[in-house]
């Protein structure tokens, strides 16, 4: 623990700080780094901010969160709590780090510090290491994770990373540091339970200074990845332009260059929930920018799609709460794709963004509604009908904006106009009769 000692007293940019923020759970991990920082306040003079959070799955949930209230009431320590009341994410883990940290920048900026401060330590490298060496990740995935990370914001410090389990807690007894045990830490049913019980114990009797080779090659991994992020930071510059990549340019590169600037794109997408990135995602994506397929997009965690329209990757999060509307047009209809269609007296234009009707050829009232599968429509100037899906396709709609594209139907279903794309045969020029003049802007 001497190293984490040193560590922290050579921590100089504390120096001007007036508060520090550090994540304890109440075991002897989190407890420790509190202790450790008690110390090393005398030294800095800042004031320590513990915040605390009730995950609410276990029924010693309750005393934990007051016994970390009562030891930062008795060692003059600022206390903030909050306690995560439901979950909705089959991944109880993912959405529990989510709002873990959602709150950690809450109390960041309430006291306007830089600095958070958790206890991950040596062992919990080795752990995530190997886990992400079985999943598969990018080259900065493998890495496990910074001693200090840096975010918009502020700085996650991660000095326990130098020190074992076994250390901790070692250092804990010595200095009567009083601590929580977590008994879900020993059940087997977590993945990284099953390398903290059966894998490491293994590897430290081989070397019981593992994991300290496991932090070197850590850092030698993320020297690589800074220096090879360098080149594509650059490469990005000509083939990526506001978040839409530009695939026949990608294509051009070294296969190394096309992967991590896929990689670079999903780390800055995903942050902190990298470790949901397999590389199996990276090589799906990669597939799909070089497929004979136009038009196809690949799953991604947390509802996002890597989306191929063409000759351009983007990446888009789902909204499937908006994909199906319909509404009947009278006036001005404000549409889901900040579009509107307006219902006018007279008009000019001849182009697509205009129709003009007759009361005669349809049936009303008039609706605009998104698509649906096997629509069709009489296209003007053509004989028979002709699928929507492939007027997107011949028009070049990215795929993205083809479920909020408005379809103008009659009140018997019959498809008039696509609006700013396809007329319909009912479309009346305007040296004939209409008495209905509908304007898409």
């Amino acid at each position: 623990m001497n190293e984490v000692r040193h560590y922290l007293e050579n921590l100089k940019q504390l120096e001007k700080e007036k508060y520090v923020v550090v994540a304890v759970s109440g075991g002897p991990d989190s407890m420790t780094l509190l202790y450790m920082l008690e110390k090393l306040r005398q030294h800095y003079h800042f004031q320590i901010v513990c915040a605390h959070v009730n995950h609410n799955v276990r029924k010693e949930s309750g005393k934990e969160a007051v016994f970390v209230s009562n030891y930062c009431c008795s060692h003059g320590i600022v206390y903030e709590f909050m306690k995560i009341e439901n979950y909705r994410d089959d991944n109880f883990h993912n959405e529990a780090r989510v709002i873990r940290y959602r709150f950690f920048e809450q109390i960041l900026n309430k006291y306007q510090a830089h600095y958070l401060f958790t206890a991950h330590h040596g062992d919990d490298l080795m752990e995530t290491i190997l886990m992400r060496m079985v999943r598969g990740a990018s080259l900065k995935g493998y890495s496990g994770f910074e001693e200090i990370a840096h975010r918009e914001n502020y700085e996650i410090i991660r000095p326990l990373i130098f020190a074992t389990k076994s250390e901790i807690l070692d250092y804990a007894n010595e200095h009567d540091i009083p601590y929580v045990k977590d008994a879900s830490n020993e059940k087997d049913v977590y993945t990284r339970n099953r390398y903290r019980k059966y894998v490491l114990p293994f590897l430290k009797q081989e070397d019981a200074s593992v994991h300290k080779k496991f932090y070197k090659f850590s850092k030698t991994l993320l020297e690589y990845e800074n220096y090879i992020s360098q080149i594509v930071r650059e490469k990005m510059n000509i083939i990526v332009s506001d978040g839409v990549v530009d695939i026949p340019l990608l294509q051009k590169e070294e296969f190394l260059i096309q992967k991590e600037i896929i990689n670079n794109i999903l780390s800055n997408l995903y942050e902190d929930d990298l470790f949901l990135i397999t590389d199996r995602h990276t090589e799906q994506i990669l597939n799909l920018c070089h497929s004979s397929k136009k038009n196809a997009k690949v799953c991604l965690p947390q509802n996002m799609d890597a989306v191929r329209t063409y000759n351009q990757l983007t990446f888009e999060k789902e909204n499937q709460d908006i994909h199906q509307y319909k509404y009947e047009i009278k006036d001005t209809i404000k549409l889901p794709n900040q579009h509107e269609i307006e219902v006018v007296s007279e008009s000019n234009m001849t182009s697509n963004n205009i129709c003009y009707l007759s009361k005669d050829d349809i049936t009303l009232p008039l609706y605009v509604r998104s698509r649906q599968d096997g629509d069709k429509m009489y296209v003007k100037g053509l004989n028979g009908r002709k699928k929507i899906n492939d007027i997107f396709i011949d028009q070049k709609i990215p795929m993205s904006d083809r479920n909020l594209w408005p379809i103008v139907e009659d009140s018997k279903g019959t498809i008039v106009w696509i609006p700013g794309l396809k007329k319909s045969k009912f479309d009346r020029t305007k040296e004939k009769k209409y008495d209905i003049i509908l304007k898409y802007h």
